[in-house]
């Protein structure tokens, strides 16, 4: 091994730490790439296309080639022969996975338009290979990580509105993805039950803190007080309050 090879530098300027071992860094030609530091080495995952950097069969990911073939098939009439083989499945699960340690890593990094993009991507991978699959064990085969992946994409579509001050376009969010779990096909799978169970509960307890979060309206605020006042007995100032609302009803209506 040359001295041009030894990563002896590398590692003991980055010493290992679980609870810090992410970072982003800008590469010769200044495109971002993120690096997981591991016990024994350093990982590198590009920011853009596929994280391994590779380019299979001449495109951005086997995803687009498979894609593409699809739609090769249907417009020479053909779709209905379409499938994919237990090989091509297995190489697409593959990359699958690739996209999911990315996305999961920009998860912890606050990257959520860089996790929006990569769990919808997977997203489509899910949809495509079960409608396409050869076998039924390929068609089902990611079927029991689809909770998980939905509330991911959620949960960092929803933060994007919390930057952005949007409570209630977060809480809606949040809310249609519940749904989208709840309403999905029951799998006798035990990993299915299990992740569809913690991410409803997850997604529950984040609407609650997004609810707490949110700014109080002008009547909501006065509401609360009334409520104050009533308990503790504090009748006229409680009428005040009433008139109060009672006029911001009214103007709300006449909107």
């Amino acid at each position: 091994m040359s001295e041009q090879d030894d990563l002896r530098d590398l590692l003991q300027s980055w010493p290992y730490d679980a609870e810090n071992n992410l970072r982003i860094v800008r590469g010769r030609d200044g495109r971002e790439v993120l690096q997981v530091r591991l016990p024994l080495g350093v990982e590198q995952l590009e920011m853009e296309g596929r994280p391994d950097g590779l380019r299979p069969h001449g495109k951005e990911s086997a995803l687009e080639y498979h894609v593409e073939r699809m739609a090769q098939a249907k417009a020479e009439g053909k779709l209905s022969k379409f499938e994919l083989s237990a090989e091509e499945c297995a190489e697409l699960f593959n990359e699958g996975t690739l996209y999911y340690f990315r996305y999961l890593h920009c998860f912890q990094l606050k990257r959520w338009p860089v996790t929006v993009r990569d769990t919808a991507r997977n997203l489509k991978l899910f949809d495509f290979v079960k409608r396409y699959a050869a076998r039924e064990e390929d068609q089902e085969c990611l079927e029991k990580w689809r909770p998980y992946v939905v509330r991911m994409n959620a949960v960092a579509r929803a933060m994007i509105e919390l930057e952005n001050q949007d409570y209630a376009r977060a809480i809606a969010i949040v809310t249609e993805a519940a749904k989208t779990i709840e309403a999905l096909p029951e799998l006798d799978e035990e990993t299915f039950k299990f992740e569809r169970k913690r991410s409803l509960l997850a997604l529950q307890e984040l609407a609650l803190q997004i609810e707490k979060m949110r700014p109080l309206s002008e009547r909501e605020r006065l509401e609360k007080e009334l409520k104050k006042a009533i308990a503790q007995q504090e009748f006229e100032r409680a009428a005040g309050l009433r008139d109060r609302i009672r006029a911001l009803r009214k103007k709300e209506e006449a909107r």
